[in-house]
């Protein structure tokens, strides 16, 4: 009569849905608590993916294979000028098939509404075709070859005072006390520094940062067909004592590594991402601890009729299981709408799908762990409490 088939998966999984569904108030209180888990966890770690998205954004978008800079930077945006003598030393190398300079720098806007912002100058060869803006949405990237020429992101074109896309292009503006044209706009281009970029030509950024013709941040090489990039960068290094060289994985992983984890802003991120999986672990600990408490007769009957431990554990592994999927499945959809929306800010939160299906695990290992309390309670129930009513 109690044989194992009595006291399988199936009839667990059941009686743990019906201890869940039989109050619903409080079973809308667990799935809330998880669902606020799972979006707080899945915003800040959506959020630090984003930043680290923004940190590299320039360096990626390259077709760069090598960068030359001045000793001892840390990061893309700030480092010191280089002269151009290594930008000859860096085309005389065998295997380095084009070498351009690369200008990189932080200077004022003016807004034409009063008030003045940081901008990043962003100066590269039009020629070379290894720099330069994507994802253009108003104007060509070929106008940047009339003098004064500028591009913005239009993400930043309320921020910078002007109109956006399409209205913006042509607009007039002061940069470092020069003035220039918006002729094309992007979209999408984001800052982690939060000065936006402004992408000019070489000519064009000379004027507008006051570097001599003679100076750049960079020197940005890419590597012939059939050379090993490894071993290019090596001889570099060896012919350019004062700079340092990295190929393009090699500097973006170092920039990001220096936002991220030097500057303690990625690390503020990931613990608000914990703080919200601990506070979703412990409302739903109270939960279930509660609906187990409900239940206790329940369980003492189950006992009573030789419901063995295990049986009693899969049902509460059960309620947490059921939990964690519906918690899931709601906390996850409402994730991906905000990221969607995001994608019209400066501060972009990523949730690939690879990772919305991890975090899974993540949620499920929450709210079985909250079981645990739970679990612990029912099994100190006395069978015989069923024959004292």
């Amino acid at each position: 009569m109690t044989g194992k088939r009595h006291w399988g998966m199936g009839m667990a999984g059941l009686l743990g849905w019906r201890n869940l569904a039989h109050d619903r108030s409080r079973f809308v209180v667990t799935l809330t608590g998880i669902v606020f888990a799972v979006v707080l966890f899945t915003m800040q770690v959506g959020l630090f993916l984003g930043f680290q998205d923004s940190t590299t954004t320039i360096i990626r978008h390259t077709g760069a294979d090598l960068w030359v800079l001045g000793k001892g930077a840390r990061n893309f945006e700030i480092t010191l000028p280089i002269q151009e003598r290594e930008l000859y030393l860096v085309r005389s190398v065998p295997g380095v098939e084009r070498a351009e300079p690369l200008i990189v720098q932080f200077v004022p806007w003016k807004k034409p509404g009063g008030g003045d912002e940081s901008v990043i100058v962003v100066g590269f060869d039009l020629n070379s075709g290894l720099a330069g803006p994507w994802g253009l949405v108003a104007g060509d990237a070929a106008e940047l070859r009339r003098p004064a020429t500028v591009a913005i992101d239009t993400l930043f074109a309320d921020k910078l005072g002007v109109p956006g896309a399409g209205e913006g292009k042509e607009a007039t503006v002061e940069i470092n006390g020069h003035r220039a044209r918006i002729v094309a706009m992007t979209q999408g281009i984001r800052s982690f520094t939060t000065s936006p970029w402004v992408f000019t030509s070489l000519r064009t950024a000379f004027d507008l940062t006051g570097f001599n013709e003679d100076r750049s941040n960079y020197v940005i090489a890419k590597v012939a067909a059939g050379a090993d990039v490894t071993a290019v960068r090596d001889s570099l290094r060896a012919i350019l004592p004062r700079c340092d060289v990295y190929a393009s994985e090699e500097f973006a992983a170092m920039t990001r590594d220096y936002w991220m984890f030097t500057t303690g802003a990625g690390a503020s991120v990931l613990v608000s991402a914990v703080l919200g999986l601990l506070v979703g672990a412990v409302i739903v600990a109270q939960v279930l601890y509660a609906t187990t408490v409900d239940h206790l007769a329940e369980f003492g009957t189950l006992r009573a009729m030789g419901a063995p431990s295990a049986f009693i554990y899969k049902v509460i592994l059960g309620q947490a299981v059921i939990s964690a999927v519906l918690g899931h499945v709601l906390g996850i959809a409402v994730s991906l709408l905000v990221a969607k929306g995001s994608e019209a800010g400066a501060a972009v939160i990523l949730v690939p799908l690879p990772l919305a299906g991890s975090l899974f695990g993540v949620t499920l290992a929450m709210c079985v762990g909250a079981s645990l309390v739970s679990i612990r309670k029912a099994m100190t129930i006395d069978p015989a409490m069923v024959f004292q009513r």
